[in-house]
């Protein structure tokens, strides 16, 4: 969630929480190429099923990024081993191609580099290719352009390409103006995320353009003193996005994808967040997507940043007191998801740390203290032990131990 207080978005009872999840028996293809009877499904919204792509007959390239060539930092200084570089048959590209905008590559130059990346041959004759291009020269960089089109680009069919796309938007903005009752009465709090950030273009793109399950990040937050807004063509300079300073989303992207991820959740980004152009929007955004935060981290795994957004976990006396420490969050309750992965872990740091004895205790007693909450936040359905915790635990506004609470209850 974002730093500041919620209750701008969260109403002041948990029971405008109303509908029942819907069935995840099914499955509709990710592709644009799904037939109409998936596109107009209204109880399937995630791409389940291992997706078809890419199909059998491509041979992706081996494609390497690192710390040197995303931020210019040698990657011997990085402390987190997946931060240094990822080397695999994925089709990434760096950020450096991701910035270009597609008015200096021209039609034929964003051909060529999606040509390039995702093993095809297409050329300018292949019927109705050439006006969707275009319309990346006009509006997109390359980074954006590429993350719109990937999951469609294997297409036998360009020609319908442009209806199947709007019926998907309108279909997704139509959802979520009902699902908003009034503005106020949220009737389906089981959405899908407004936004997912594509990995492998480096940019925030619309859910139904991708229509994949992502990955969350939960964090904790660092003192405001200890943060900074940075401006990114991740999110389109939609934003300001609030990391610690010591941060980079360049070097979290390389750790997330050595983690085999490919479309993510992150709040600061995925959120609009304060600060921006068009705070009217986010205000409107804010009433729907806050409070139904929970369901993106429902039936999946997450990554979690324990000592901050992208930094490397560590533990010093009076973190696990602190205010901002994650386990102390009542809104992070909700975050746990069904398994977890502790991410910015170093070569020798507190994930592998040993027992010393059979009584589960470590070399100190914060260790032992760190592995024991550790592994307490795990049983997060023992409902009537998450509310005799509320208790203890921290939050910015009082609304959020509700809304905490309330995903959770939802689930059993």
């Amino acid at each position: 969630m974002t730093g500041g207080t919620i209750s701008e978005a969260i109403p002041a009872s948990s029971s405008n929480l109303h509908a029942e999840p819907p069935s995840t028996s099914g499955s509709e293809s990710s592709s644009v190429d799904s037939d109409d009877a998936s596109d107009d499904s209204d109880t399937m919204f995630y791409e389940f099923d291992p997706p078809r792509w890419p199909p059998k007959d491509i041979t992706l390239a081996k494609v390497t990024i690192s710390a040197f060539t995303e931020t210019g930092q040698v990657e011997s200084s990085i402390e987190v081993p997946l931060q240094r570089s990822y080397i695999s048959q994925t089709p990434i590209i760096p950020s450096s191609l991701a910035d270009t905008p597609c008015a200096t590559l021209g039609i034929q130059g964003v051909l060529d580099e999606l040509n390039a990346t995702l093993r095809t041959t297409y050329t300018l004759d292949t019927p109705s290719l050439p006006s969707i291009l275009d319309d990346c020269v006009k509006n997109y960089n390359f980074g954006t352009a590429y993350g719109r089109l990937r999951q469609m680009w294997y297409t036998n069919d360009w020609s319908n390409i442009r209806d199947k796309l709007r019926r998907q938007e309108e279909k997704d903005r139509k959802r979520r103006q009902e699902a908003l009752a009034d503005k106020v009465l949220i009737v389906e709090p089981y959405l899908p995320p407004r936004r997912v950030w594509d990995l492998y273009s480096n940019r925030v793109v619309p859910w139904w353009t991708v229509r994949r399950y992502p990955v969350p990040i939960s964090h904790a937050w660092v003192d405001e003193k200890d943060r900074v807004d940075v401006w990114t063509p991740i999110n389109g300079y939609a934003c300001p996005v609030p990391i610690p300073k010591d941060a980079s989303l360049d070097l979290l992207r390389i750790e997330m994808l050595n983690l085999g991820v490919q479309y993510t959740w992150l709040d600061v980004l995925c959120l609009r967040q304060k600060g921006g152009t068009k705070e009217d929007i986010r205000v409107e955004e804010w009433r729907l997507d806050v409070p139904t935060i929970g369901w993106v981290y429902r039936n999946t795994w997450v990554v979690i940043y324990l000592s901050g957004l992208g930094l490397p976990l560590s533990l010093n006396e009076g973190d696990l007191d602190s205010e901002r420490c994650w386990f102390r969050h009542a809104w992070t309750l909700q975050e746990v998801g069904e398994d977890r992965i502790i991410a910015g872990d170093t070569s020798d740091g507190l994930m592998h740390a040993e027992l010393i004895d059979e009584e589960g205790n470590y070399e100190t007693g914060l260790l032992t203290r760190f592995h024991k909450q550790l592994g307490w936040r795990q049983g997060w359905l023992d409902l009537f032990r998450q509310l005799a915790a509320m208790q203890k635990w921290v939050s910015t506004n009082p609304v959020d131990k509700v809304a905490g609470l309330a995903f959770v209850s939802h689930s059993l």
